[in-house]
C-alpha cells in the first residue's frame, strides 16, 4: 500500500455552488420544473455531504466502499468524493517513553533500560491500513528493538575498549534508531530520534557493580599518579646533573627518587624532616 493523493476542490467554491444550486432549485420549483428543482437540490446534497475539513499537520484518508482513493494532506477546507470514509491520521511529531525494561546485556549482567523514541507518520496508507493500529505497533517495536539492543552491548567495559551502553550514548542512539527505522518501515513511520533515558545496574548486582566501578577507578588513578611522579623524578634529577647543582651516585638517586615517589605517590601530605647538623 503506497500514499497517493486523493481528488479535490476548493471546498469554499464547493460551498458557494451549492448556495446557488438550494436558490436555483427554489426558482425552478417557483417556475413549476419540478425535476430541475430536486436535480439541484441532489447536487447541492452531495456537495455538502462531500466537504471535509483538514487542520494542519493533520492528513485525511479517503476511503469509498472498500477502497482508498487517495489521501488529502492540504489543509484547508475541500470537496472530495462524497458518501466516501475520511479517517484522520496526525502527522505531528510525537514522542514516546518506553517503560523502564529489565534485559541482560551481552555479559549476562541484569540491566534496567528505557528510551524516548521520537517519530512521525509519512505514509498515512501504510500507517492505516498496513498495521492494525500503528501507535500501538510504534509502541511495541520501540520496546522490542530496546531489548534487542541492549543485549549486544555489555553495560561497561573496563578492559577492551569496546563499545558500551554507557560510555557510547551517541553510538548506541544511532544502532537504535537504525533498527527502528527498520521495524517500522512497514507502518509508515519515520524514526525521528531514539535515545535512552535510563540506565542502571539492576538492583540485586548493583552494590557488588559500583564497587567494581570504584576498584577500576582506584587502578587507572594510582596508574597515572605513579607514571607523573616517575617521570617528576626523572626530571627532577637531570635538571640538578644539567645545572651542575650536585652530583649524585647511584645510590643516592635511588634514595632521591625514593623520597619524591613516596612524596608524590603517598595520600597524606609529606611531612618533611629537617636536617640541622649535628651536635658533635
Amino acid at each position: 500500500m503506497q500514499e497517493k493523493s486523493a481528488w479535490k476542490i476548493n471546498g469554499f467554491l464547493a460551498l458557494l455552488i451549492a448556495l446557488l444550486l438550494l436558490v436555483g432549485s427554489l426558482l425552478f420549483f417557483a417556475l413549476g420544473s419540478i425535476g430541475m428543482g430536486t436535480l439541484a437540490i441532489l447536487i447541492s446534497f452531495l456537495a455538502f455531504i462531500g466537504i471535509t475539513v483538514v487542520q494542519p499537520n493533520q492528513a485525511k484518508v479517503v476511503v469509498f466502499f472498500g477502497k482508498y482513493l487517495g489521501t488529502i494532506r492540504d489543509s484547508g477546507i475541500w470537496l472530495t468524493v462524497p458518501f466516501s470514509g475520511r479517517y484522520k491520521v496526525s502527522l505531528r511529531v510525537s514522542n514516546f517513553n518506553s517503560k523502564t525494561l529489565k534485559v541482560n546485556d551481552v555479559e549476562g549482567n541484569p540491566v534496567e533500560i528505557a528510551a524516548v523514541i521520537v517519530f512521525k507518520v509519512i505514509d498515512t496508507a501504510r500507517a492505516l491500513f498496513d498495521v492494525d493500529n500503528y501507535e500501538q505497533f510504534v509502541e511495541i517495536q520501540s520496546e522490542t528493538a530496546l531489548r534487542h539492543v541492549a543485549t549486544k552491548y555489555p553495560y561497561d567495559d573496563f578492559e577492551s575498549g569496546q563499545i558500551s551502553l554507557r560510555a557510547n550514548a551517541e553510538e548506541v542512539a544511532g544502532e537504535l534508531t537504525r533498527e527502528l527505522q527498520e521495524r517500522l518501515e512497514v507502518a509508515g513511520v519515520q524514526v525521528m530520534e531514539a535515545r535512552l533515558t535510563h540506565l542502571a545496574y539492576a538492583t540485586e548486582i548493583a552494590s557488588a557493580m559500583l564497587q567494581r566501578q570504584q576498584a577500576s577507578a582506584i587502578i587507572a588513578a594510582r596508574q597515572m599518579i605513579v607514571e607523573g611522579a616517575v617521570g617528576m623524578a626523572q626530571m627532577a634529577i637531570t635538571q640538578m646533573e644539567r645545572d651542575g647543582i650536585l652530583e649524585l651516585d647511584g645510590e643516592r638517586k635511588v634514595a632521591m627518587i625514593n623520597n619524591l615517589l613516596v612524596a608524590v605517590i603517598s595520600e597524606r601530605g609529606a611531612q618533611p624532616i629537617l636536617n640541622t647538623g649535628s651536635l658533635y
